[in-house]
């Protein structure tokens, strides 16, 4: 029976003959890190956001604005083609990128809405927008490459360029009284020789930052000229506030260039259980990402593909809804937060965040878990966030009035006790 080197060594009655036999030897030297997980599982840390969102869910009463999904749930028009579906048997395996008509869909929804022409090759259907991060990222990285990585992000990002064997360089925006901005000269001389991807969330989760399109024509032109890849999370392009969508970099992009955008349904349409989103890439890299998919999940469920296609069909009204509830919302939000004393909030252009800064020194992750015990109100880390954001919390709107009253209500009491208490 083959042993631990360590247990042979320290089992007295385990009787070595190494000296004396070569196949000894070799299994005295057998390397213990063999045994061993992912060197990754050390450099990544514990998700403490994840741990305390859960803690916040465990807490009766406890009202959660932690998770980036609102109150509604998915329209009944989606819901009832996927029944028909799951009725009409279509429960066997699908394409691998793709119901080719969800992926003609996409393509005619780019085309209506960004006007912009995406053929079929160029799409594939994922497991939910994180899952195309995922697959964009694992046909690039080489063990220590670096990505270069636009932060505040969503921590999940971070995770899983370290999963796919990249290394992080955190590249923080800065926030002033107008907005947060993002430097782009200072960008690009942080990117170097081992850089392989810039990776950039816009519109931006949590601070609803969004580049403009002059900005995102001159990343564009500074990629291709340095042979660097674009990873573009757009999975908010449709949830600005005043616009119809935000500038996308397929705005600006040539067909040869090394660029994947993510999307998502489950923003615009409610589906954020049904794990499904999109990726866009050059054409070259179909059979790629089709390998990885392949040997990874096969390609997501064929009903939930419905889903989506009614989504993109006939979900025009109910996100016109959505972003109704999310303006009004945000006019409160701003106006009870800036009432709030020790906190600052710019007001975001996109998405349905609110990310506080909270005066003094702030361990975000102690301050979130305490507002969860004090106050029954679940608010995301800003830690989670990057490096250099604890001083922050995140806070979702995208909830019914009600709930939303309500828990700036438990907000403004546990700051008001705070700042009491702070000053006795």
């Amino acid at each position: 029976m083959y042993t631990n080197p360590q247990e042979r060594s320290s089992n007295p009655h385990f009787s070595s003959t190494s000296e004396t036999d070569p196949s000894a030897m070799q299994l005295e030297s057998f390397p213990l890190s063999k045994n061993s997980y992912r060197n990754c599982f050390k450099t990544m840390g514990e998700n403490k956001a994840a741990d305390l969102l859960r803690y916040g869910k465990s807490k009766e009463g406890c009202i959660s604005l932690a998770q980036g999904e609102g109150t509604r749930p998915t329209p009944d028009f989606i819901c009832e083609a996927v029944h028909k579906a799951l009725t009409d048997g279509k429960t066997f395996y699908s394409f691998g990128a793709g119901l080719p008509e969800l992926r003609q869909e996409i393509s005619n929804y780019y085309s209506r809405i960004y006007n912009v022409q995406v053929p079929t090759n160029r799409i594939t259907v994922t497991s939910s927008g994180t899952n195309a991060v995922h697959y964009a990222l694992l046909s690039i990285l080489e063990e220590g490459d670096e990505v270069v990585a636009v932060t505040p992000i969503w921590k999940n990002l971070i995770g899983i360029t370290e999963l796919a064997g990249g290394v992080i360089s955190e590249f923080p925006m800065q926030q002033t009284q107008e907005g947060w901005t993002l430097d782009l000269d200072r960008l690009f001389e942080s990117c170097s020789a081992s850089t392989k991807a810039l990776l950039i969330v816009t519109p931006n989760n949590p601070t609803g930052w969004t580049m403009s399109g002059h900005d995102i024509k001159r990343v564009s032109e500074f990629a291709r000229e340095r042979g660097i890849w674009i990873i573009a999370d757009e999975v908010y392009g449709r949830c600005v506030h005043d616009l119809e969508r935000a500038p996308s970099f397929l705005d600006y992009a040539c067909a040869e260039d090394r660029l994947y955008v993510i999307n998502s349904f489950s923003k615009s349409w409610a589906m954020t259980g049904w794990r499904l989103g999109w990726l866009v890439g050059p054409a070259d890299a179909e059979d790629k990402i089709r390998d990885l998919i392949l040997y990874e999940n096969m390609g997501p469920p064929t009903f939930t593909q419905v889903g989506g296609i009614e989504a993109l069909r006939h979900g025009e009204e109910f996100l016109v809804n959505q972003k109704a509830l999310w303006m009004e919302n945000l006019e409160l939000v701003i106006e009870r937060l800036h009432r709030i004393p020790g906190l600052q909030v710019v007001r975001p252009n996109a998405a349905f965040y609110a990310f506080i800064r909270v005066e003094g020194d702030v361990d975000s992750y102690h301050l979130a878990k305490e507002i969860i015990d004090d106050a029954g109100l679940s608010l995301a880390p800003g830690a989670a966030f990057g490096k250099g954001f604890g001083q922050y919390l995140r806070l979702c709107f995208a909830v019914e009035r009600d709930v939303l009253s309500k828990a700036l209500d438990r907000l403004d009491e546990y700051f008001s006790a705070r700042l009491a208490s702070l000053e006795s």
